[in-house]
């Protein structure tokens, strides 16, 4: 994460990840604001840029080459990224409303949402028609049409619905791509059919008749038949109907019109034109709410309406940016006054295009070359971005709106007390906390919200305590997700004993700040922590909050269990099978996050795992005979395989290939990206039997990496090694193996208890 000396006086927070977003984010990384931060709220990680999208269905660019990985750029620009679904804005709390996290508080807000076709207008449109639109989950939706398509037998008929630039586009985009893959597998590619519905008269309306002319040819010319001058007024499962009464046999239909805005907007009580777009000033600020700012599709300039183009939403971004940081600072925003008329470059899917500009246009394979390279220096402007030196700027007030704000910011930074006075002020904490609603259990006699000093706890006749303690350093900017993290990673190690866990104190450093600020990272980070404590039926008891540099928490964990049924470190039987339920990776990747070098579904992919409970797995390595234990952090796989062999008296042979691994791991470790910890832990090579032979395995630099919230690592009978994994794999630990099996120590050869294998 980009750490910043400077206290939080305004959150602005970004809801959508659309091209004026993206440049806001660039710009904000290249001149931050002291005292301003960002926060990005988007459901997807990666972003596609409409201009190339149609060469990435037509077959000419890669996934990467057409998205802008949204969690490096926010990493890049110190921006907080909460991968969420935003789904309503309470004006009267300034809070963002999302759909898996709690309210997200600001004090400027801009939405860049783009549009959705409205499918709904039409009836079975919904059910049987694949909206284009939010382009965002454009990617989930052509895979799954691509593959029907390709695996259909026999003659089949694509419409489109919108004859528009992006309807002619897709179209021609996808026939030629279709057209290759069937030929690819010996299909004829005539059985393939495509046409194009629209109500308009022509196609292509807002561009001149040069343009529509060699648009006319080229759809007539590849066998597109076009249907104009008649909605579409019904769709069903294999026919197209229009309002002059035709009807159209098809197996797939495309929705490429009717745009408008999500049903949402319409309960936040902002001014909205008849298509549900948000109304703009020419400062992009809503017409009724100067603290929310909109652009790109999902906006609607009433002094300048224009079309929605992707060309648009990128002007906007520089204005938009300039207009947030002035406003946060609390001058006025500039009037932007969009160019009248702009040159779009529209592509054939034949790595041809055409140019239209007004009236001016013309059009070749030279026009396609021209785009393809205006696009990539575009991409890489958001996808390339240079290493960033930590700012040390002193502290910086002008973002307070108020004298006690200004004050409370200067002290955030001057020297603090030690002691008590590092604690966080009762009244944050009460207000903070007070929302929280952990579990009551039988056994807790005096839990969080009493006055008393310390938690009171029974422990039930024949009964063990088992107590562990854990606390780390936020490596995500996201504090609920870091407090589900965080709460996971402690109840490991109860879990792996096979114990069920009772109660939990949280221990919590929180950066100096403003009242406000610090209390909302509290909530974020302990919301997200009962979460994860309630749902193992464990009971926050207590906890200590205090001021410090890092947002950091940790807990000390009370579990309970029979004394006669722990599964300890110790209790390895020659002649076992290891068991590993989740994939390892996590330090190289999040070393790999730091430095801007991990793809965002790499890291989704990982945090995805570290907040998955290991106490369903620990139930079921149990039942299957398990006597050992372990869950997988911060030695690594090898240290923790080490810990358990010494005690148990055995040796072990580890499959290097058979160890489940997080995407992109391999990649970052091969490039040198390694945690800090390694290093410590690589002196544990020691352990393995000629090591020297396995240092060039891909493999072998991730078997020390350091885990987070890993998975657990046991022993198993073998006659019980495939039930046990079955089983796990179908309660939801799709990644766990076989990696490895008990052997007996050997008395008179190597020392080393670790015995490598590909």
């Amino acid at each position: 994460m980009q750490q910043s000396e400077q206290p939080v006086l305004r959150d602005i927070v970004l809801v959508g990840g659309g091209h004026s977003h993206v440049g806001v984010l660039k710009r904000f990384a290249m001149n931050p604001v002291p005292g301003v931060r960002l926060t990005l709220i988007c459901r997807d990680t990666h972003t596609p840029y409409s201009g190339m999208l149609p060469g990435y269905v037509a077959g000419h660019y890669s996934y990467d080459d057409v998205h802008i990985d949204l969690s490096k750029l926010a990493e890049f620009a110190g921006a907080r990224f909460y991968r969420d679904e935003v789904t309503g804005i309470d004006r009267s709390r300034k809070r963002v409303v999302c759909r898996s996290r709690p309210d997200v508080p600001y004090d400027i807000l801009s939405v860049n949402i783009g549009s959705s076709p409205r499918v709904g207008d039409v009836n079975g449109a919904t059910e049987h028609a694949v909206p284009v639109k939010p382009i965002n989950g454009f990617n989930n939706r052509w895979l799954s049409l691509l593959s029907r398509l390709e695996n259909h037998e026999g003659p089949m008929s694509v419409a489109v619905v919108g004859a528009g630039a992006g309807g002619v586009e897709l179209t021609l985009a996808m026939q030629f791509r279709l057209r290759a893959e069937l030929q690819k597998r010996g299909h004829d590619p005539d059985q393939l059919h495509f046409h194009l519905f629209d109500s308009e008269s022509q196609i292509l309306p807002t561009h001149n008749a040069r343009v529509r002319a060699v648009f006319a040819e080229k759809l007539a010319s590849r066998g597109v038949k076009v249907h104009l001058g008649s909605a579409v007024s019904n769709v069903d499962a294999n026919h197209l109907m229009t309002e002059s009464g035709e009807k159209h046999p098809v197996d797939e239909v495309l929705w490429v019109t009717r745009a408008g805005g999500p049903d949402w907007l319409a309960d936040t009580g902002l001014a909205l034109d008849e298509g549900g777009f948000i109304r703009v000033k020419d400062t992009l600020q809503s017409e009724s709410d100067d603290d929310i700012f909109a652009a790109g599709d999902i906006a609607n300039m009433v002094d300048h309406p224009r079309e929605k183009a992707g060309v648009f939403a990128v002007r906007q971004g520089r204005p938009l940016a300039d207009n947030l940081k002035r406003y946060a600072l609390g001058k006025t925003p500039k009037p932007f006054n969009p160019q009248k008329k702009w040159l779009a470059l529209i592509s054939t899917g034949d790595k041809f295009a055409v140019a239209s500009r007004g009236d001016m246009s013309f059009f070749g394979k030279w026009v396609w070359r021209w785009k393809d390279s205006i696009d990539k220096r575009f991409m890489a402007k958001f996808n390339d971005l240079p290493a960033m030196e930590e700012n040390t700027a002193l502290p910086d007030t002008g973002a307070a709106q108020n004298a006690e704000e200004a004050s409370q910011a200067i002290s955030a930074v001057a020297m603090r007390c030690g002691g008590c006075g590092a604690k966080v002020g009762s009244t944050v904490l009460s207000r903070a906390l007070g929302e929280l609603r952990p579990i009551e259990r039988d056994d807790i006699l005096i839990g969080l919200h009493a006055p008393d000093d310390a938690a009171v706890l029974t422990v039930p006749p024949g009964k063990a305590v088992v107590h562990t303690v854990d606390f780390f350093r936020a490596f995500i900017d996201d504090p609920y997700v870091f407090g589900k993290v965080a709460a996971n990673h402690a109840l490991g190690d109860v879990f792996a004993m096979g114990a069920e866990a009772q109660s939990a104190t949280a221990v919590a450093t929180v950066p100096y700040g403003i009242e406000s600020k610090v209390e909302d990272v509290v909530y974020q980070m302990m919301s997200g922590a009962v979460e994860v404590l309630n749902e193992a039926g464990c009971a926050l008891v207590g906890g200590h909050t205090g001021e410090g540099r890092e947002l950091a928490l940790g807990f000390a964990v009370n579990g309970l269990i029979d004394p006669d049924e722990v599964m300890s470190k110790g209790g390895l039987r020659a002649g076992d099978v290891l068991i590993l339920t989740k994939p390892i990776g996590t330090g190289t990747l999040f070393a790999a996050h730091a430095k801007l070098a991990a793809k965002g579904r790499w890291i989704d992919s990982a945090l995805a795992s570290m907040i998955q409970s290991n106490k369903d797995a620990a139930q079921c390595l149990r039942r299957y005979g398990s006597k050992a234990c372990t869950d997988v952090t911060g030695f690594g796989l090898l240290g923790h395989l080490v810990e358990m062999t010494r005690p148990s008296g055995v040796d072990a042979q580890l499959d290097l290939g058979a160890i489940p691994i997080l995407p992109g791991a391999e990649e970052t470790a091969a490039a040198g990206i390694l945690s800090s910890l390694q290093p410590a832990n690589i002196r544990l090579r020691r352990g393995i039997r000629d090591q020297e032979k396995w240092v060039k395995h891909p493999r072998y630099p991730l078997i020390f990496d350091p885990q987070t919230a890993g998975g657990l690592l046991a022993s198993v009978p073998a006659d019980q090694a495939d039930a046990c994994v079955s089983e796990l794999k179908a309660m939801g630990y799709p990644h766990t193996a076989i990696i490895g099996k008990v052997l007996p120590q050997d008395e008179s050869g190597p020392i080393e208890p670790i015995t490598l294998r590909d």
